[in-house]
């Protein structure tokens, strides 16, 4: 059974948890294979609503079996907090897989990302300061810490000695830091090692043998694919391949076994830290998109940017992750306007301009070039087949899929599992 790829299709915070989770109690494995604990996705069961940070949706799902893959970077005190957090509420989580080959998060890097972006002022990238990208750079580096090296006691002195010989240089040298001592991170890595050893696997092997027994495996991305270290909005991404091709670098699945690639986009468009945004709002319609969609970062707190649907965007993500299928998310939040605007294209230069510009200061000079909708006013909520939508807001889904480059499957229309109209299956 080919194995299946959710991918964020703006700069994050479409609203994947609820995709995972919507297909959830139809897979067997589901797999975080990027970024760290510097994203996260709200699921909403019934009254109850999880954040999850650093932990895949699946974690929420009885029968699955959630992975943590290679890609990842994990902060093994966030791991276990958030482990214990969810089994003081009832949830188990004993069925956890993670990867020897991913990397851990240590102190020094931490530090490291705090101080850079202090250091660069006005050119920071807004990154969470939890240490993703000095992680990353030490593992493109060749100085990074794998999960399999907190059981070899002498391999983890050497590395972590070896990673700080340059790096407390830097601190004491560069940002006037006292430099760590590597017993010190040796010892807060070891005091993990009896919790952390059987959730331990060689997980692409076990996703592997998973597919070849005929069984579903969902792959879920963190980010999304304008924060793609390659392909999204560079300098301004994150420090991980959040897009379909990461998804088999991340988890070891070859090219070959996906099937299906599904892209979240929310029916209007929201991002975090610094970088181009050209449909970003500053007026009241922003404000009222970020209260009504009660955005704020699910990690970070942070207030979100918001502004109207980008379709060149859309078809961007579409084209760079061969979407096959696209959930729409959120379209709950824009009931009560009177009209709906939605880039269609831009200006750049005096020139429209109707995919992505090549350039970054081409995207950072685009104008959004809108067409405008008409709105609705009705409660969508209860919605769950298209026909029981009001008409202007039937006729925006279909505009929205027609200049979005992949048909829309589903539709949210509300925080909760079941606030979904599905036109199509997923599976």
């Amino acid at each position: 059974m080919p194995a299946i790829v959710i991918v964020g299709a703006q700069w994050g915070d479409e609203g994947k948890g609820k995709a995972t989770d919507l297909l959830g109690s139809r897979v067997d494995y589901v797999v975080k294979f990027n970024g760290g604990n510097n994203a996260g996705h709200t699921v909403v069961i019934g009254e109850e609503k999880y954040a999850l940070h650093l932990l895949p949706s699946g974690i929420l799902t009885p029968g699955c079996v959630p992975v943590i893959g290679n890609g990842v970077v994990v902060d093994l005190d966030v791991l276990f907090s958030e482990i214990d957090g969810l089994e003081a509420r009832g949830i188990d989580t004993s069925a956890l897989l993670v990867s020897a080959n991913a990397h851990v998060i240590a102190d020094y890097n931490r530090t490291v990302d705090k101080v850079t972006e202090r250091f660069l002022g006005s050119r920071k990238i807004g990154t969470t300061g939890r240490g993703i990208g000095p992680t990353y750079a030490d593992k493109m580096n060749r100085l990074g810490i794998r999960i399999q090296d907190i059981f070899d006691e002498k391999i983890l002195r050497e590395k972590v000695d070896g990673a700080l010989e340059l790096k407390n240089q830097i601190l004491a040298k560069v940002y006037n830091r006292r430099a760590v001592r590597a017993d010190e991170i040796v010892e807060q890595l070891l005091a993990h090692a009896d919790r952390l050893r059987p959730m331990v696997a060689d997980t692409a092997l076990v996703l592997h043998e998973a597919l070849s027994r005929g069984e579903n495996v969902l792959l879920e991305a963190g980010q999304a694919t304008l924060l793609d270290v390659d392909h999204g909005t560079y300098p301004f991404v994150t420090s991980s391949s959040a897009t379909t091709g990461g998804a088999c670098t991340g988890s070891g699945i070859a090219p070959t076994q996906i099937s299906r690639v599904i892209g979240i986009v929310k029916a209007y468009a929201t991002r975090v830290g610094e970088g181009p945004f050209p449909t970003e709002l500053f007026d009241a319609d922003g404000e009222r998109l970020r209260t009504n969609g009660g955005e704020f970062g699910t990690t970070t707190g942070r207030p979100r940017r918001c502004g109207w649907y980008d379709a060149p965007i859309a078809r961007y993500a579409a084209r760079i992750n061969g979407v096959t299928d696209f959930v729409l998310t959120k379209l709950d939040v824009l009931t009560g306007w009177e009209q709906i605007p939605v880039c269609v294209a831009y200006e750049v230069d005096g020139e429209r301009v109707d995919e992505m510009p090549m350039t970054q200061t081409g995207f950072h000079h685009a104008k959004p070039v809108y067409e405008f909708f008409p709105g609705w006013s009705e409660d969508i909520s209860a919605a769950r087949e298209l026909a029981d939508l009001p008409a202007n807001a039937q006729a925006y889904v279909r505009e929205l899929e027609s200049m979005s480059g992949a048909r829309i499957s589903a539709v949210g229309v509300g925080p909760g599992r079941e606030e979904t109209v599905v036109l199509h299956d997923l599976i």
